[in-house]
């Protein structure tokens, strides 16, 4: 983590602690793995998830009780299965070991070399996992395409290790702790102040608390 980040964690679980905002934090655990925890334990008390973010990781999370939203995206759709199999050709089951395949720069995984997307589609439309492509590996066509699949295998079992999202992690992640309480806003007015966010100070001291029966 780097320091400056470090050095604002606790003055982040201090806001939302104000704002009524749960949070969860392990030595150890990704905020990724914590978005599995969630998205898992909710989908499996049958509540409907959607997780907002552009990380392709998260793609190995869609079910038909989960699916990604990309803030980015002005059209606003919520992907499901169908989207994941037209952007990438191959089922969310099947994500961690296309991206094994085929790398993630952002978090700095190198792929095996000349197999892009097309190719690892390919693959494993083939194969089924990247247990089977090695389980097959005489049958892949390409010369360099198994061999560039034989010097990389180790590299493989890393990338598989790195990009699946862990869920076994968050034992103290509960459901019911995810609704939102009440705002103490003198205590947020008070960090908002100290923080110099005057502009959001601003907009907290416009907001008026609604009269008992009223709805805003």
């Amino acid at each position: 983590m780097p320091d400056g980040l470090a050095r604002q964690m606790d003055g982040i679980v201090e806001y939302l602690r104000a704002a009524g905002l749960a949070s969860w934090c392990h030595d150890g655990v990704e905020a990724d793995d914590w978005i599995a925890v969630a998205a898992r334990r909710a989908s499996a008390a049958g509540v409907r998830v959607v997780i907002a973010s552009s990380d392709k990781d998260f793609m190995q999370l869609v079910t038909p009780r989960v699916g990604l939203l990309n803030p980015g995206d002005k059209s606003e759709r919520i992907w499901t299965e169908a989207e994941v199999i037209a952007k990438t050709g191959v089922r969310p089951a099947q994500i961690v070991d296309w991206l094994s395949l085929v790398g993630d720069s952002v978090d700095n995984i190198p792929g095996v070399p000349g197999i892009g997307p097309k190719t690892a589609t390919v693959l494993l439309q083939q194969f089924g996992s990247l247990e089977g492509i090695y389980a097959g590996l005489e049958e892949v066509k390409s010369d360099r395409v198994r061999e560039s699949l034989t010097a990389s295998r180790a590299d493989m079992c890393r990338n598989q290790a790195l990009i699946r999202l862990r869920d076994d992690v968050g034992v103290a992640f509960q459901l019911q702790d995810t609704v939102p309480g009440v705002e103490d806003r003198r205590q947020t007015a008070e960090m908002f102040q100290r923080w110099g966010f005057h502009s959001l100070l601003r907009e907290l001291e416009a907001r008026r608390e609604p009269e008992q029966g009223e709805f805003l």
